[in-house]
């Protein structure tokens, strides 16, 4: 194995980790057995969400690994292009980079997906990818349920990441992301990622997910079973009507969706609308603007084809 590193000591405004895959999306619509022709992308929750900070202008750090091959190579190509940090990105020769077929969707609903991740580089992050003295030259850390749900070993990472980082007093945000065919069972996903969750300072469920998770129905009794553990803020996806937050000194709002005329590709809006409540309280704004700004960002995202092609550059977000 290989790392592409410097010094890691360039100060990051967020740091996060995953899995990146190739990704395939079909050129026609129709079942994937049909299609003859794809166009070539890259996928991964916790990739989107740093793609999407670092395209509004913040230092971010993606940890993980490839394999040594071409999908590898294609990652660590664009993270380049997107300007995401990958010194702890460790290139590994026994294991391959995941992939997948995404199908081509139509009228808003969502895409068929095909994943080819089994024994990826990636599901063999482990604590042992926990550069000390990289995570701590960050201000934030974003984890999501994904990574943690890949393998026994990136859910330990993951967990190790959010008690150092919380012990060195950085803020954490927690997208649960719910992916439960690759636990095994719906009682382990949610001890596990719940677990996660109380660690963080920011919780961000769709409310199918706070639902599951919880076993609680209304937005309300959700973020309470968070704040209950200590949690500061809970903000929840709510589909089209927009997003719902509470915070722990009581403050709780209902913040309404920005309506799109068409919607081209549902994947990764819950990315994006992460990348704009990160991202606004990094830069100091209140939750209500945090909020707003993720419903926008959010819209953005399922007006273009593929995960992050939607995500703004800072002059597209175009707030004042």
């Amino acid at each position: 194995m290989s790392n592409i590193t410097t010094s890691p000591a360039t100060p990051l405004d967020v740091v996060t980790l995953g899995e990146a895959m190739a990704m395939f999306v079909a050129t026609q619509t129709g079942d994937l057995v049909d299609v003859e022709t794809f166009t070539k992308r890259i996928a991964g929750a916790e990739l989107n969400v740093s793609i999407g900070l670092a395209r509004l202008g913040l230092k971010v750090g993606w940890v993980s690994r490839v394999g040594n091959d071409a999908f590898g190579r294609f990652t660590l190509q664009q993270l380049n292009k997107e300007g995401v940090d990958h010194r702890q990105v460790t290139t590994d020769a026994r294991y391959p980079t995941g992939f997948q077929l995404k199908s081509k969707a139509e009228n808003g609903t969502d895409p068929i997906v095909d994943y080819f991740r089994k024994g990826s580089a990636a599901s063999h992050l482990s604590v042992e990818d926990f550069n000390r003295d990289y995570f701590s030259s960050a201000r934030h850390l974003h984890l999501s349920g994904v990574a943690a749900a890949i393998s026994t070993s990136s859910l330990e990472l993951s967990r190790y990441a959010a008690q150092e980082m919380r012990a060195m007093g950085k803020t954490i945000s927690f997208d649960p992301n719910l992916r439960p065919t690759l636990w095994s069972s719906q009682q382990e996903m949610t001890t596990q990622l719940n677990q996660l969750a109380f660690m963080a300072d920011l919780v961000l469920p769709g409310l199918k997910e706070g639902q599951v998770l919880t076993g609680r129905t209304s937005p309300e009794a959700i973020a309470d079973f968070y704040l209950e553990q200590g949690v500061k803020a809970v903000v929840i996806k709510t589909g089209a009507d927009g997003a719902w937050f509470k915070a722990a000194n009581g403050d709780k709002a209902a913040i309404p969706a920005i309506k799109v005329e068409k919607v081209i590709d549902t994947v990764g809006a819950g990315d994006g609308f992460a990348v704009g409540v990160i991202s606004a309280l990094l830069e100091g704004k209140t939750l209500t603007q945090a909020v707003a700004r993720g419903n926008k960002i959010g819209s953005l995202a399922i007006q273009a084809i593929g995960d992050s092609e939607g995500l703004p550059t800072r002059a597209a977000l175009g707030e004042e």
